[in-house]
């Protein structure tokens, strides 16, 4: 466990990181809310709720590999602006010129790597703290109730969202978490029958959201935005075409 000396450097360093690539200026969130897309209509008043704890959970490899992709897309909707943002995590499974896919820039993130998950959970708290930050990310297995009510706190203090991936956790149990996501792979379809990779797409279900509702959505990633995937939108010209 790190002691306060040790704590208060690796705070200071990451400020001085923030700092040096935006400026000694710090500013709240802007108005503009962020396109998600389908998504939207989920969210009280079609607004991604800012000031909230976001909790995606996996259980597998698989489906934590679609989750890490799927919240990078959603990263790279909350940072339009020049904020920076952090991803905090234990072991890192995350490959960062691969976020380019999901349109961001790996230099835009600072990652920080630590060995146990009680001083993960530590740097997370301090970072929302900062509002100079588009987002923070950690990927923290089991998060105690107390804790999370703290990065709550401190994400309606600088209005800072928080993003955690809980993979494999212990217990699914009830939490002040604002929403709660758990995302499986869809098998990608090309256009037109064409040879490679097509875009990315999941099975996206919204298990809780705070005065919201709650859905579930086949959606794909065109390399920008958010859409009802191939399959869906196949389905829904069928039925309007059966309809017609």
């Amino acid at each position: 466990m790190k002691q306060p000396a040790e704590r208060n450097e690796v705070i200071a360093r990451l400020r001085g990181e923030i700092l040096s690539t935006r400026g000694p200026v710090f500013s709240s969130h802007s108005h503009e809310y962020p396109d998600l897309g389908p998504l939207n209509r989920a969210f009280p008043e079609d607004y991604f709720p800012f000031r909230g704890t976001h909790e995606f959970i996996s259980h597998n490899s698989e489906t934590a590999a679609a989750t890490l992709g799927f919240m990078a897309a959603m990263l790279s909707r909350l940072m339009k602006g020049p904020e920076m943002a952090i991803w905090v995590g234990v072991h890192r499974t995350l490959f960062p010129p691969g976020l380019k896919a999901f349109c961001l820039v790996p230099d835009r993130i600072i990652f920080v790597d630590l060995v146990s998950e009680k001083d993960m959970l530590w740097v997370v708290e301090e970072c929302l703290k900062c509002n100079a930050l588009a987002a923070v990310v950690g990927e923290i297995p089991d998060v105690h109730p107390i804790a999370f009510r703290r990065l709550q706190l401190a994400v309606e203090k600088s209005g800072v969202p928080c993003l955690l991936h809980r993979h494999r956790p212990r217990n699914v149990e009830n939490t002040v978490c604002t929403t709660r996501w758990m995302i499986t792979p869809v098998a990608s379809i090309t256009d037109d029958g064409l040879p490679g990779v097509g875009y990315p797409q999941w099975q996206v279900a919204l298990l809780k959201v705070r005065n919201g509702r709650p859905g579930n959505w086949q959606l794909s990633w065109d390399g920008q935005q958010f859409q009802h995937s191939s399959t869906e939108r196949m389905e829904e010209q069928h039925v309007h075409i059966k309809a017609g």
